[in-house]
């Protein structure tokens, strides 16, 4: 090494260098990914994680550890380098494996799939908003299990981002209720290297982010130097000595810093660096190691095992204490952070409510049912933690009971103002967390708005619970602007997402007790916003669970199945009770969830679709996914077009929901 690279690479340590290297070497072998954002936040990465962040790699789950999101996902080498190099169960040859099949080291960090991986990121803006979310869930478990002398919850959470995020529209959502709502123990870095994809993002974006911030009521750090140690320690214990706002760490940073020939450009924001700079990048920083081999005094250097069992035995010992004093909460916080256990009653709790549905045989709207079914599952599931955006009043989510969070209290409920994506991308924030079951609500309509959050929760198999009304042209006079028509059958089709469209208030209820005890993944609740008659009688629980059950049969062989959802439940039955004085047998099948009814074993199936293969799907929506059910001998009454704004009654007649239609349409079938 000459005497002037000498010089330039004592400006690398080498524990950074480690860093730089992992990054470089594995986006080469894999020929893909981000090198450059792992580069440019090397000292910003190493500051945090050997001298702040609060963690075991030992025990990546224990409750207080403090939370760490890679909001920039794209940069999932930083994170993959970070946890390999602290202890956690990523080896060398997983990183050897980045971006292959089946790796643990995917293209993008992915939660379940790598220890250690708090949240997948990847869709920019969204981590940041899983971060508030977590951040909000600790306040509200600290405001709530906490007593003077006893901090069992008492942990931050930090978040890296990049301009991309900054950009993304959810960033502003999350981050401005952050602020109104005071997270203290929420620090984000802006990366702040002044290049995306495209190249420089002065031509694109040139907001004042400080101020911007300043504006949500966060505290902001400005103009840090993200290659500074020093700097970045001074900003981190800045934020942290702020409780009463969450902080913005603006750190200035060279893209792909240490790459001599690419440092500073988007040559090296998604691409490998390729052999022969990463050779002369090896050089620059003084890093005289083969591929993907790090020195043994690095790795004990990083090594997190003995500062995290530290720190998981200092909380041990403060939970233990705390348990003594008082055992009843901390059995409570036992079950619900750390075993995810739902409370011994609930199994009673939900059936005896779903027969109080049965017995009392209310002709309401579903969004009511859903209203009184929190009602009745709440005080028997503190875990329960509602909100919606804006449209309390409408949706029906506030019950006896709900407190709003604000800057000086917990509570129970949040009121997220009008961001749909947000409150979405937030909520998924908080079930990762755990210790809460976060319910939203919007109209079904701007499930658009919050669509990739509803996506990454199905991705991630978090139990969001997702109250959506208004559920059709049934909502009358606001119009196609506000009628969903396509939303129902599209939301079917994200993998992994239980829809349910409930027809009256026992479906509702059942609806919702499956939305609990689902553990593995979000459930949505498209409710009707107009009074439904109650059609379910005395169908089994179990059968309704089933997400689809016969609910009329006829005597004899059936000539044609109905199968119909919320609303047109009651207009099969009306037309089957019809169809019979003409002498046409007919089957009515209830389908509220079809999600779990195709979980189902192909004999049930088949006994509920019975042999007769005419078969009529009925429900107020797009009509293209009910085919699979109908199959070529079949028909669809549902909804190609935009509605209108009239009343609900006469958008259903007019699209052909109505008794005689229904009849017209089977005659032709058996004709």
């Amino acid at each position: 090494m000459n005497s002037k690279a000498s010089q330039q690479a004592q400006l690398f340590a080498p524990i950074t260098s480690a860093i730089r290297a992992l990054a470089m070497d594995a986006v080469q072998q894999a020929n893909s990914g981000h090198p450059g954002a792992p580069m440019g936040m090397a000292e910003i990465a190493e500051v945090l994680w050997r001298r702040h962040l609060r963690h075991n790699p030992a025990n990546p789950r224990w409750p207080d550890r403090d939370r760490f999101v890679l909001s920039n996902g794209h940069g999932s080498m930083l994170l993959y380098a970070l946890l390999h190099l602290t202890g956690y169960d990523l080896t060398i040859d997983d990183l050897k494996n980045f971006r292959q099949i089946h790796s643990k080291t995917a293209g993008h960090p992915e939660y379940g799939i790598t220890v250690g991986v708090e949240t997948t990121t990847g869709p920019l803006g969204q981590g940041i908003a899983n971060a508030v979310g977590m951040a909000l869930a600790e306040k509200v478990l600290a405001a709530e299990f906490n007593r003077p002398g006893h901090a069992i919850v008492d942990h931050h959470t930090y978040a890296f981002l990049g301009d991309g995020c900054l950009m993304e529209g959810v960033s502003h959502e999350a981050c401005s209720l952050a602020g109104t709502l005071g997270l203290g123990k929420l620090i984000a870095f802006w990366d702040d290297n002044g290049i995306s994809i495209d190249g420089h993002v002065e031509g694109w974006f040139t907001d004042n982010t400080p101020k911007r911030f300043k504006s949500y009521g966060w505290h902001v750090i400005d103009e840090v130097d993200g290659h500074d140690g020093d700097a970045i320690e001074l900003a981190i214990l800045a934020a942290k000595s702020v409780t009463d706002k969450p902080s913005l760490i603006c750190c200035k940073t060279t893209i792909g810093r240490g790459s001599p020939n690419k440092q500073g450009s988007h040559d090296c924001h998604g691409a490998p660096l390729g052999k022969d700079e990463i050779a002369a990048a090896r050089e620059h920083i003084g890093w005289q190691h083969a591929p993907f081999e790090i020195p043994s005094d690095v790795y004990a250097a990083w090594n997190g095992k003995a500062r995290g069992a530290y720190f998981e035995e200092s909380w041990s010992n403060r939970f233990n204490a705390y348990q003594a004093a008082f055992p009843a909460e901390a059995a409570e916080f036992a079950r619900r952070v750390i075993k995810r256990e739902l409370p011994a009653a609930w199994e009673t709790t939900k059936a005896a409510y779903v027969a109080a549905c049965r017995e009392t045989a209310e002709n309401i709207a579903t969004r009511k049912a859903s209203q009184n079914a929190i009602a009745a599952f709440a005080p028997a599931l503190p875990e329960l933690f509602g909100g919606s955006a804006d449209l309390a009043g409408s949706n029906l989510t506030l019950v006896k009971g709900s407190k709003g969070v604000t800057r000086s209290e917990g509570g129970n409920y949040c009121y997220y103002g009008v961001r749909e994506f947000g409150m979405t991308a937030i909520a998924n924030g908080i079930a990762l967390h755990g210790g809460l079951v976060p319910y939203t609500a919007t109209f079904l309509v701007f499930s658009d708005y919050a669509r990739n959050a509803i996506r990454m929760a199905a991705l991630m198999k978090q139990r969001q619970i997702m109250v959506y009304t208004h559920d059709s042209i049934g909502l009358g006079e606001d119009g196609p602007t506000h009628q969903p028509v396509e939303h129902i059958p599209s939301l079917r089709i994200i993998p992994n997402l239980d829809v349910w469209r409930p027809a009256d208030a026992t479906e509702t209820a059942i609806a919702w007790a499956a939305a609990v005890d689902r553990q593995d993944g979000p459930t949505l609740l498209a409710l009707s916003r107009q009074n439904l008659p109650t059609v379910t009688g005395d169908v089994a629980d179990d059968d309704i669970a089933r997400g689809g059950y016969v609910l009329s049969d006829c005597a004899g062989a059936a000539q044609i199945t109905f199968i119909a959802t919320g609303s047109e439940v009651k207009l099969a039955l009306d037309a089957q009770a019809a169809l019979a004085g003409e002498g046409i047998a007919t089957r009515v099948v209830s389908m509220p969830c079809t999600n779990v009814f195709d979980r189902q074993s192909k004999d049930y199936q088949a006994a509920v679709l019975g042999s007769c293969d005419k078969r009529i799907a009925i429900e107020a929506a797009h009509p293209d996914f009910w085919r699979k059910y109908v199959g070529l001998h079949g028909a669809v009454i549902g909804i190609d077009r935009f509605g209108e704004s009239a009343p609900a009654g006469q958008l259903f007649e007019m699209f052909g929901f109505t008794v005689a239609n229904v009849m017209a349409t089977a005659r032709a079938l058996v004709s």
